[in-house]
């Protein structure tokens, strides 16, 4: 998934460039590539924060013997995901200001600092680096005491982590600010519940027939909900954004955003057909505790969803992009 998501912000970034600007200097690659790149790594790890948080949620509780090893293992990889997806936050913030500012080199702290003060943007990573290492902190408790570190806690500290990243994007410039804000959250919510949370059950989970049988439906049931909210709210912000700014419907192929909707539309097709077949075809297996072939078909689906990600990220420099 990290590799597909970083591979397709960068090829999609690459393909939506804006055309150079006479006597205006160009960011360096560094920039043009790290950035979307960074961030795509950014949304990976947050993802995985909220997955294995959600992960003693989908477990239960009541065969401790049985999950306790699994979340001893999942507990450590918690807290070096939230460092990374504050790391990542940290980063975003600096090559950001080096494409606004100083393209073509590396900002000096005092126009980074400028740039976090003029610029909402770099705030709300900021806001998102602050949550991470939140998370990583009620995640090294969770390591030294277990689950009576409430696994609430952890879920709620990182999903507040996400929401002010819509803040970078094209959802802060929209016309209705406050419906597009709370469309935006529910958007990267959902995506990282669905997404994070599949990963942790595969990662960790999938190896014990026994526990998966119980945790799969489980998922199975918020997946569901996830998709259809992330579905609805993507293309209401997508074709909001694309209405405001280009005409419908031929801003939706004669404009690199309305190409990039099309492409990460056809990724959450692809990964609810991926899901159904998981669904419909190997959860009642899943649950006779047969053996199945779930790691190949989620790993297919997690693939799609790293790329739907990548996308995301070229998404959310909308302003550039119409």
């Amino acid at each position: 998934m990290v590799l597909a998501a970083i591979a397709a912000a960068m090829v999609a970034g690459i393909a939506a460039a804006p055309a150079p600007v006479p006597g205006l200097p160009e960011p360096g690659p560094m920039v043009r590539l790290g950035l979307p790149a960074v961030r795509a790594l950014l949304d990976v790890a947050a993802a995985t924060v909220v997955g294995l948080s959600l992960l003693p949620k989908l477990l239960g509780f009541d065969r401790p013997d049985l999950t306790e090893p699994i979340m001893r293992r999942a507990r450590p990889w918690t807290v070096h995901a939230a460092f990374l997806w504050a790391a990542c936050a940290l980063a975003a913030v600096v090559l950001q200001a080096s494409e606004v500012l100083s393209p073509g080199e590396m900002p000096t702290l005092g126009q980074i600092g400028e740039y976090i003060d003029q610029v909402s943007a770099p705030k709300g990573l900021l806001i998102s680096a602050g949550f991470a290492l939140a998370a990583a902190g009620v995640g090294r408790l969770a390591v030294r005491f277990g689950e009576s570190v409430p696994a609430e806690l952890r879920i709620i500290v990182a999903l507040f982590g996400l929401f002010p990243l819509p803040v970078t994007g094209h959802a802060a410039q929209w016309y209705w600010h406050d419906l597009s804000m709370i469309s935006m959250e529910l958007h990267v919510g959902g995506s990282a519940l669905w997404t994070g949370g599949l990963v942790a059950l595969l990662l960790l989970a999938a190896p014990n027939r026994g526990l998966l049988a119980e945790a799969l439906p489980r998922f199975s049931r918020l997946a569901t909900i996830c998709l259809l909210v992330v579905t609805a709210t993507g293309l209401i912000n997508g074709l909001t954004q694309l209405a405001l700014d280009a005409e419908l419907p031929a801003g939706l192929v004669a404009t690199p955003y309305g190409q990039l909707v099309i492409a990460k539309t056809v990724c959450l097709l692809a990964v609810a057909v991926l899901g159904a077949k998981i669904r419909w075809w190997l959860l009642p297996r899943v649950i006779r505790q047969e053996r199945t072939s779930l790691i190949v078909w989620g790993s297919a689906e997690v693939a799609v969803m790293g790329l739907a990600y990548g996308i995301a990220v070229v998404l959310s420099r909308a302003s550039t992009l119409i």
